[in-house]
């Protein structure tokens, strides 16, 4: 469920207690519980219970491999969870919030799911009778297990339809309360312009609920002028120095572990060329878009993916429609003579105002962009492998 190169535009993540107070909104039962961010409020809300689940809130999935998730029979117990949880780094994210929910007696543990799949153009909804684990296992050890329906975006989905689909999958007794979820999850994924909505495990109780127990939820950046209800409750990402820099100078950066700089007009030009870099064997330092007032942002732009401790080569692909190619070059070769960097960079360049974007090219680096892309970046690659 990741795209070629990952992190590349950041979605809008909410925590697991945001994601399931907007299922219960939709009618899809959670465990009840609370949040807390203090070892007594751990406690007070554990004396609730017969037994809980103390889980850390941050962006991010394996919270139970990396010790995020821990169980507590008495409010002494969520207590010490608590005290163990907070403040604990998990991966980049420090914990300064817990969910403390009651511990459910557990039948069956199920999967699904609701992303937008970008090869068939559509809305994708996957369910597996085997839930509680990490779906790629599964299909990789058991392909039949897993099951999808493709739905065009314009459409809502059904009853019928849903419980079509898990007849496919083999499940028995619960089919259409199962397939109610499915549906609602459906809804909140149009609703709500959502990257995923994941509930893994879907849970089937010994009292024969069926109870999301834990949540994924992302929401497509592009679409935060929307759902601005949605976007300001997305949990906070932490930004790399570099990151924080670009924040503060106006620009979209995302700082990777490659050795490709990438600079280009347009999000979707961008992640094409970063892509194109990995195709080929590469890795790309950064996502940069700098849209088409590069004229007046090339200089931070080129300044700050020259920061990068291991970028070894550029390649710069500026495509016009709108926006003037021969501006954006204008911009960023008298960024280069003032910034003078050592590492070598390639260019391709397309659309309006491309002749004139040649022509300074030529008189200001002495250079000419290459005709295709993947030109660019093969010669990108080529002189990153002579500088290692």
């Amino acid at each position: 469920m990741t795209t070629p190169v990952s992190r590349v535009v950041p979605v809008l993540n909410l925590l697991e207690h945001t994601a399931k107070a907007l299922l219960r909104r939709a009618g899809i039962m959670t465990p009840p519980g609370a949040v807390a961010t203090t070892p007594d409020r751990a406690a007070a809300i554990a004396s609730e219970f017969r037994s809980v689940m103390v889980k850390a809130q941050v962006p991010a999935g394996g919270r139970g491999r990396s010790g995020g998730v821990l169980g507590a029979d008495t409010a002494a117990e969520a207590r010490e969870g608590a005290v163990s949880l907070l403040g604990k780094q998990l991966g980049p994210h420090p914990v300064g919030e817990l969910l403390v929910e009651e511990r459910l007696s557990i039948e069956q543990e199920l999967y699904a799911a609701v992303f937008n799949h970008a090869p068939s153009r559509s809305t994708r909804i996957v369910f597996s009778a085997c839930g509680g684990v990490e779906i790629e296992d599964t299909a990789r050890s058991n392909p039949t297990m897993v099951h999808s329906l493709d739905i065009d975006p314009r459409s809502v989905v059904d009853i019928d339809t849903a419980s079509r689909l898990l007849e496919r999958a083999g499940l028995e007794g619960v089919i259409e309360e199962v397939a109610r979820v499915l549906v609602r999850m459906h809804s909140l994924h149009r609703d709500h312009d959502a990257e995923l909505i994941e509930i893994n495990p879907l849970a089937v109780t010994r009292g024969g609920r069926v109870v999301a127990l834990d949540c994924k939820f992302s929401v497509d950046p592009a679409a935060a002028a929307r759902q601005t209800g949605i976007a300001s409750m997305a949990a906070d990402e932490p930004l790399t120095p570099l990151e924080r820099s670009a924040r503060e100078a106006g620009l979209k950066l995302v700082e990777l572990d490659g050795d490709i700089g990438v600079l280009a007009n347009g999000a979707g030009l961008t992640m094409t060329t970063m892509d194109v870099i990995a195709h080929m064997g590469g890795r790309p330092a950064n996502f940069l878009e700098i849209g088409g007032d590069a004229y007046t942002k090339a200089r931070p732009a080129l300044a700050l993916v020259l920061q990068h401790p291991g970028v070894r080569s550029l390649v710069v692909n500026f495509c016009g429609a709108f926006a003037r190619t021969d501006v954006m070059v204008d911009g960023l070769t008298q960024a280069w003579l003032e910034l003078r960097p050592e590492v070598p960079a390639f260019f391709t360049v397309h659309g309006t105002g491309s002749d004139r974007a040649r022509r300074l090219l030529a008189e200001r680096l002495a250079t000419e962009p290459y005709p295709t892309m993947d030109e660019a970046v093969e010669a990108a690659l080529a002189a990153g492998r002579g500088h290692a």
